[in-house]
């Protein structure tokens, strides 16, 4: 198949990218670097099967030649960068869906949406199961990105309805890795830069919060099999397994071999208390579960911020 996949230069962009690429398909990524970055498939040049278009896809999108698959993976997605890039992450949400599902549209193509865990937002439910409709505020600062989501969700499932487009929807919770952003403000990222440059481990409130980490690999699998599945409606993929941040940064540090302080800051503003995926529909229609525990993703996580920061 010829793949379009936006936000390609992204963390999880790159890595399904690379996916496809191993499964013998051609892949068409289109990035406009707000958040992305060229390193991450700086490594894919010269590749007779991946070709690379800078567009951000708010904007009208073409593509020339048949496309089979679209894979809509563009937007700002850590807390930083959304609050930062509040009008962009909005608009790539909206437009970028509009457009992205237009295109499949037009080319017959099959469609899968990139959405988030953070739409049931500060879950009064748990774990979150599918059905879930959510806990949100609207006009939060989270809301530019969890109502972005909600309404490509929203998107999405007109164009199947009305349109007949084959689609898909990924509710994507907490996935770490190599190719993250040292400083775009995920905790995992956070706290392995914290441990490798010497300084205190930062954690928001006391860190009794949960949070469930998912390894990349173990996402994009989940992710390749929901596209070439027969599910329409929004799936989980996620580990659920349920830590503390305060046990995470303990584990960091314990495998960083640091005795670094933990430092407490003021917890912001809507952050989820509890976040736990209900995979049940992943496991039983996918056949899919996470293979990668915590402290092995971390050992390859933190390998790689080595490499990145020369420690």
């Amino acid at each position: 198949m010829r793949i379009l996949i936006t936000g390609a230069a992204g963390f999880l962009g790159s890595h399904l990218t690379d996916r496809f690429l191993a499964e013998g398909h051609q892949v068409v990524g289109m990035d406009n670097f707000l958040t992305g970055a060229r390193a991450n498939i700086a490594h894919l040049a010269g590749n007779p099967r991946f070709e690379f278009i800078e567009h951000d896809v708010s904007k009208y999108i073409q593509v020339e030649g048949s496309v089979e698959g679209v894979l809509h993976f563009a937007s700002p997605a850590s807390p930083i960068d959304y609050l930062q890039h509040p009008i962009p992450t909005l608009k790539v949400g909206s437009l970028g869906t509009h457009n992205t599902l237009g295109l499949a549209k037009a080319k017959g193509a099959r469609y899968l949406l990139a959405s988030t865990s953070e739409v049931y937002g500060d879950p009064q439910v748990h774990p979150q199961p599918e059905s879930y409709w959510g806990h949100v505020n609207p006009v939060g600062p989270r809301g530019v990105y969890d109502e972005a989501k909600r309404f490509a969700e929203a998107m999405t499932m007109a164009y199947h309805r009305y349109h007949g487009v084959q689609t898909r929807i990924v509710r994507i919770f907490n996935t770490y890795g190599p190719r993250m952003r040292a400083h775009d403000g995920r905790v995992v990222s956070n706290l392995v830069v914290q441990g490798l440059q010497g300084q205190p481990l930062t954690i928001y409130g006391d860190g009794s919060q949960t949070r469930s980490f998912c390894y990349v690999s173990d996402l994009v699998d989940g992710i390749f099999r929901l596209f070439f599945s027969d599910r329409v409606e929004p799936t989980n993929i996620g580990n659920p397994n349920e830590f503390t941040v305060l046990e995470l940064a303990q584990l960091v540090r314990e495998m960083l071999g640091v005795t670094a302080p933990i430092k407490h800051q003021p917890l912001p503003v809507d952050d989820p208390k509890v976040r736990r995926p209900d995979i049940t529909i992943a496991r039983t229609v996918l056949g899919w579960e996470p293979a990668i525990d915590l402290r092995q993703g971390l050992e390859r996580t933190i390998g790689y911020f080595r490499t990145v920061l020369g420690r």
